[in-house]
């Protein structure tokens, strides 16, 4: 390692003050790359966490599916303002004129304004995906007009990844292999169980508060959100390669060009303004990407979580910087925070921003026209006036409560505009939330619609 010579004892010491089973991190700073790894892929089993470790990377499945949809542009296929049901007839929502207007663009960018955490199991067949957009067309209920609001869509990707499919004549998974996968020289990743299990593959551990962690009883989600981050695994460095393609204008390391030059500025360039929660929150979405701006810098990259498993990976185009973190459990929050802050300094000079913090003054608030329910596919939030603040209750609906989530209650302060931070900490960090639209949404990433009240 030639650089970031503490990067082992950093990743050691955050897993144990935040109780992470295991964890991995990849960081390329130009031609140099410094990996560490911590812990134990499962406390079960005792295996030992490696840097050739595939953890479930979620959500940052979509930077790999976003790019497939920029190959199609490249090529001519796709035009990013046409709409969806150009080239997936298919496509459909129960709303009839926005299944008729929603583009491709607004898909990538997570304004399509359908439901979005729909993650209803089709089987595990080559026709999963195709039997989740026949799903989508008779339960994905419009929450806003598209192009209206950001609300993070995880269906919106599964219809991406049945256009990719469609058009190239494939699964989803084969297109991946074909056109990523196999021309990033890419090694340690899989797209499914009996793949990961030839890896050193980590488990999810989930524990409830006060109680001891266990590991999650269903390793993986359903195939039919795979495009949305729901099967693939990798290591981090893997991500570090993808990353490495972007600042090289879609040149791999061998030289194959995958992307079009100019295709990661045009993935870059801001469509949305989200709400703004936090200096740490996005403030911009691009075409796939999650638009930062720390310290003055820009910089891009996603997130993503299955249960009991997270992923963080962030690109800085101006220091040629890619960093990617994975981890099985604990105070995640808290944990990326105590190792991405030194990371950035190091390599960069970048002071992370912290993340919202209940005021040490109680800001003053009215607190009409907030209480009341507000519900999606996964959770209903019951909203009710507590003494300084909001008692919310989140109430888990569908998979979240297959999965065994239970109904929480969690004591909201006012931060002033409509922002709300929890009193006391989550997973090692404060959630903030938002009202938006004269209160007609609770927001926190979703547009989650007020249901009564």
């Amino acid at each position: 390692m030639t650089f970031l010579p503490r990067l082992p004892q950093l990743l050691d010491e955050a897993a144990v003050r935040h109780g992470v089973p295991g964890a991995a991190i990849a960081v390329g700073l130009g031609g140099e790359l410094a990996e560490a790894a911590t812990g134990v892929v499962n406390r079960g089993t005792g295996v030992e966490a490696t840097t050739d470790s595939v953890f479930q990377i979620g959500s940052v499945t979509k930077l790999w599916t976003a790019a497939l949809v920029m190959q199609l542009v490249d090529e001519g296929l796709v035009d990013l303002d046409a709409p969806v049901r150009r080239y997936l007839p298919e496509f459909g929502v129960i709303d009839a004129a926005a299944s008729e207007t929603v583009t491709v663009r607004h898909l990538l960018s997570h304004t399509g304004g359908f439901d979005g955490d729909l993650f209803e199991d089709t089987g595990r067949g080559d026709d999963a995906l195709d039997r989740l957009v026949a799903f989508i067309r008779t339960n994905a209920t419009q929450v806003h007009r598209p192009g209206a609001l950001f609300s993070y869509c995880n269906a919106g990707y599964c219809v991406l990844g049945a256009l990719v499919a469609a058009l190239r004549g494939g699964t989803w998974e084969s297109v991946v292999r074909e056109r990523l996968i196999g021309p990033l020289g890419v090694t340690h990743m899989a797209l499914f169980a009996e793949e990961a299990v030839l890896f050193r593959a980590a488990v999810g551990h989930l524990s409830e508060p006060g109680g001891p962690q266990r590991v999650v009883a269903h390793w993986q989600m359903p195939r039919s959100n795979a495009p949305a981050g729901a099967t693939p695994c990798a290591a981090p460095r893997e991500l570090v390669r993808l990353g490495r393609m972007f600042l090289a204008d879609g040149v791999a390391e061998d030289g194959t060009r995958v992307l079009s030059a100019g295709a990661f500025a045009a993935m870059r360039e801001p469509q949305i303004a989200p709400p703004l929660i936090g200096e740490r929150a996005p403030v911009g979405w691009g075409l796939g990407f999650m638009l930062f701006n720390w310290d003055g810098v820009p910089v891009v990259g996603h997130d993503g979580s299955t249960p009991g498993q997270t992923t963080c990976m962030r690109i800085v185009p101006d220091w040629n910087l890619v960093v990617a973190v994975t981890l099985n459990g604990g105070a995640v929050g808290a944990f990326l925070d105590d190792v991405l802050t030194p990371v950035f300094a190091d390599t960069a000079g970048i002071r992370v921003p912290q993340r919202p913090r209940p005021p040490a003054e109680p800001v003053p608030f009215v607190p009409d026209g907030y209480p009341g329910s507000f519900s999606g596919p996964l959770v209903t939030y019951a909203v009710a006036a507590a003494d300084g603040g909001l008692d919310i209750t989140t109430i888990p609906k569908g998979f979240a409560a297959e999965e065994g989530e239970k109904p929480t209650t969690v004591r909201y302060v006012p931060l002033g505009a409509h922002r709300f931070v929890a009193a006391e900490p989550v997973d090692g960090i404060h959630p903030v939330l938002a009202f938006i639209d004269n209160g007609r949404y609770l927001y926190n990433t979703r547009a989650v619609p007020r249901v009564s009240g």
